[in-house]
């Protein structure tokens, strides 16, 4: 049998001169995809490539702002593009937890029958599987808000209890290093207390126990690696309850979507010439 291909696409790319990085931009695939280490497992049965990400062109930092999400949605809708009508792939997965482009890319992928997954959709929808309400663990108030504009796309306002911010933003301008995301990374990595992983289970606790919420999401792929230490420090305390992270679940979302031979709907995302037409209503 053969396996499912999935075209993997990172939201954007930095040249290595840049001064704010949170992953490597060369290298092995293996070496690029974050967190491989957490997700080998879920690629094992596919072959899979992965993309880098188009050249950025809002600046050389991780995104966080509207303005940002915008630009980098729109440079990979070529690769997406290229991707679909090059019929290699059997599923494209949008990587980055703000879902840059997702609907666009939909739409281009929904014409040659390709399924597209991303980061937030996939883990919004899983959640609403597993319990009745989720809350969205976050980094910055400016990640925040393209969250909760995801949360009102994605049709999720009954379900979302609330989105908490830990405040520990993306390293770029005007945050150092020493209070940034991929500072905590390094030093959950080596081995040493993070204040990131600790105002996240904070921030879980008061979503549980303040918010009811019976699901946890993580919001930003940099902050992905908190998905395991902070369901084990719940554990701990006697909470059991899952806790998304946006690689694992969009690449499952992927393999499923293949595996039911399913794509997007054409009446979600129509082509040029529809044959039947429709009056749409809002009740």
């Amino acid at each position: 049998m053969t396996k499912p291909r999935l075209l993997l696409i990172h939201a954007f790319s930095l040249p290595e001169t840049a001064r704010y990085h949170v992953r490597p931009f060369t290298g092995a695939k293996e070496k690029v995809l974050m967190n491989f280490a957490q997700i080998e497992r879920l690629l094992a049965d596919v072959d899979w490539d992965l993309h880098p990400g188009a050249a950025a062109t809002h600046g050389d930092w991780p995104v966080e702002k509207r303005e940002e999400f915008l630009s980098v949605g729109l440079n990979r809708l070529p690769i997406v593009r290229e991707a679909c009508e090059g019929r290699r792939y059997d599923a494209v997965v949008l990587l980055g937890g703000g879902d840059p482009g997702f609907a666009e890319a939909t739409e281009i992928a929904c014409r040659h029958g390709v399924p597209v997954t991303s980061n937030a959709h996939a883990q919004m929808h899983i959640a609403a599987m597993l319990g009745s309400r989720f809350s969205i663990i976050d980094i910055s108030e400016a990640h925040n808000m393209r969250m909760a504009d995801l949360v009102v796309q994605y049709r999720r306002r009954e379900r979302c209890a609330s989105i908490r911010n830990i405040d520990f933003p993306l390293p770029r301008p005007p945050y150092d290093q020493p209070h940034s995301v991929q500072a905590e990374k390094e030093k959950h990595e080596r081995g040493e207390p993070s204040a990131m992983l600790e105002a996240a289970v904070a921030a879980a606790l008061a979503s549980i126990e303040e918010d009811g919420a019976e699901v946890l999401i993580i919001g930003c792929s940099a902050a992905f690696w908190l998905c395991e230490p902070l369901a084990a420090r719940l554990r701990a305390l006697g909470w059991e309850v899952p806790v998304l992270e946006g690689y694992r679940c969009a690449i499952e979302m992927a393999k499923l979507l293949v595996n039911l031979r399913l794509t997007a709907s054409a009446l979600a995302f129509p082509a040029d010439n529809v044959v039947r037409k429709r009056v749409r209503k809002f009740a």
